[in-house]
């Protein structure tokens, strides 16, 4: 996991808040100065806290559970897209479907719908039906995928959420909080950090700015995912080694069984 750098954020534009009058108060201790009417960030607390969060992610990604992404904003959306898929996390960045986590049944029935349609487009018969009717599958199935289509492998409940702009992506922030799972965001100078597990202060509105960041996170996921390997390979290995004992001890078992019977043999005929 490379370090973060502060020219790298510099030049990403991670340090630009926004305007001194729609900031939050409870960002005060992550903002450097006022310039020109416009917070800036302090970028030291960002690279010490963007630490903190990638160790923590590192840790659930070598525990073998998921991380899910949110960044439904235009800026975010496409970069989270493409990052993500690389470590195999899920990610929604069209829209939030409401429930999805207090009601996550309802979307893991939502989720067999779309399998189910998939199955009925690979059947033979399909074709079979009339035009109209393929096209409303097709296009029902379409939906399904949009707005599911990265969580169609997620099982069960997130074990964390990364998000990009918790004002925009309050109800998924409130989601999270309910349930008691466990939250990390870019959070800017009009955000509220308190309601963050992990804040990580940047710039929620560049794409340059989410890219710097997610770039760090995904990387600690990554390292965190090639641990894990890494131990069940040497865990295969130990038990490999201790299986072998085990099987001369049992076959000294099993020529006494056979010994047994056939001292027995002789017995019974008489």
């Amino acid at each position: 996991m490379t370090e973060l750098k502060f020219e790298e954020l510099l030049e990403a534009g991670c340090h630009f808040g926004h305007l001194k009058r729609k900031w939050n108060p409870k960002m005060a201790p992550y903002i450097f100065k006022e310039h020109n009417g416009i917070h800036v960030i302090d970028l030291q607390k960002t690279i010490a806290k963007a630490d903190e969060a990638a160790t923590a992610l590192k840790q659930i990604a070598k525990s073998g559970k998921k991380v899910l992404f949110v960044a439904t904003k235009k800026q975010a959306k496409d970069v989270v897209a493409e990052m993500v898929k690389t470590v195999d996390m899920p990610f929604v960045t069209e829209r939030w479907p409401g429930g999805m986590l207090t009601n996550f049944t309802t979307i893991r029935k939502a989720v067999k719908k779309m399998n189910s349609l998939d199955q009925l487009m690979r059947d033979k018969d399909f074709n079979n039906i009339s035009k109209r009717e393929r096209l409303q599958v097709a296009r029902e199935r379409a939906k399904l995928d949009k707005n599911l289509g990265s969580i169609a492998d997620l099982t069960r409940l997130p074990s964390a959420l990364f998000i990009i702009d918790i004002n925009k992506e309050h109800i998924a922030v409130a989601e999270a909080r309910r349930l008691n799972i466990p939250t990390f965001a870019l959070v800017d100078t009009n955000c509220n950090p308190d309601l963050i597990d992990f804040p990580i202060p940047a710039n929620d509105d560049a794409s340059k700015s989410i890219e710097a960041i997610l770039k760090h996170m995904v990387e600690a996921i990554q390292e965190g995912l090639n641990e894990r390997m890494l131990d069940k390979d040497a865990q295969n290995e130990e038990n490999g080694e201790e299986a072998a004992p085990v099987e001369k001890k049992t076959r000294p078992r099993k020529a006494k069984a056979e010994a047994a019977e056939a001292t027995e043999e002789p017995k019974s005929e008489e």
